[in-house]
């Protein structure tokens, strides 16, 4: 309200408010109640979007409220003190599916929309996605396991033939001690029909699935996980705007903040690895 009071010494109150993006009611009601000491509650709601960068919605961000201070309030009472203080997580951009070539071997859709698993390393998807903000566009490789839908292995290339893949299967399977029988689920694309990516699950005695053609719901959660880096880690970050070394930190750290940090509604709002730890 005092930024307001100097800058209508140049300008009209209507101005300043449009440019601020605060409605005329609210001003005037400020001016006739002034502004009022921040809640107990609006103080912690505030903090907590702050330190989550955010990220968060206010579903997430009430149970956080209850588990880190003790506070229950319901979620219409939340979201409304983030919509008062323009705390609202950031709309996700929606990503268009491409297809990537003439495809050789194609796998039932196995999978048929069921992320459920009731252990680790029964049913992993992956997917390829474009990043676009360094010097040259990168592609990243990501497995998930479906279980915790923690990020099992990953790779960051500046092509997309098949080794991309191969590199993070061979990963994924290192870190969990070569598992037998997972299903292992994808899109149609090329490199997941090629000869050599489907020999390499047959001789590691995996499972494949794909999805539809042209249907990006049948891999949802892969596709979920990609749209959340990109909108949340470069979320005011132009295209080719930062040095390729600063892309590659920025993928590390999301993906170590995405399996250690990140709560999750399916997870009972923990994190995937903390559920991982407390379900083994």
């Amino acid at each position: 309200m005092y930024l307001i009071e100097r800058l209508r010494k140049n300008y009209t109150v209507t101005s300043v408010l449009s440019i601020l993006q605060i409605a005329r009611s609210t001003y005037y009601r400020w001016v006739s109640e002034g502004i009022r000491e921040k809640s107990q509650v609006e103080k912690a709601v505030i903090s907590l979007c702050t330190e989550t960068s955010f990220r968060y919605g206010h579903r997430k961000i009430r149970k956080l409220l209850q588990r880190q201070y003790d506070i229950k309030r319901n979620r219409n009472t939340v979201q409304r003190i983030m919509q008062k203080h323009h705390l609202q997580c950031r709309v996700k951009r929606k990503r268009k599916w491409k297809s990537q070539g003439e495809s050789v071997i194609i796998a039932p859709n196995i999978l048929n929309r069921n992320f459920t698993a009731i252990h680790p390393n029964l049913k992993w998807v992956t997917d390829i996605t474009y990043i676009q903000y360094g010097p040259r566009t990168l592609y990243l490789s990501t497995m998930m396991d479906l279980y915790n839908n923690e990020v099992v292995a990953y790779t960051l290339d500046d092509h997309q033939q098949t080794s991309l893949i191969l590199d993070t299967l061979r990963a994924a399977l290192e870190k969990r001690n070569s598992p037998k029988g997972v299903l292992v689920h994808s899109d149609q694309g090329s490199v997941y029909s090629s000869y050599a990516y489907q020999k390499e699950l047959g001789v590691r005695n995996l499972t494949s699935s794909m999805s539809r053609r042209g249907n990006c719901w049948d891999n949802a959660v892969i596709e979920s996980f990609h749209s959340s880096l990109k909108s949340e880690e470069f979320m005011f970050t132009k295209f080719n705007s930062i040095s390729e070394k600063d892309v590659r930190q920025r993928i590390d750290r999301y993906i170590k903040y995405y399996n250690e940090e990140r709560i999750q509604e399916k997870l009972g709002y923990h994190a995937p690895k903390t559920f991982g730890s407390m379900s083994a």
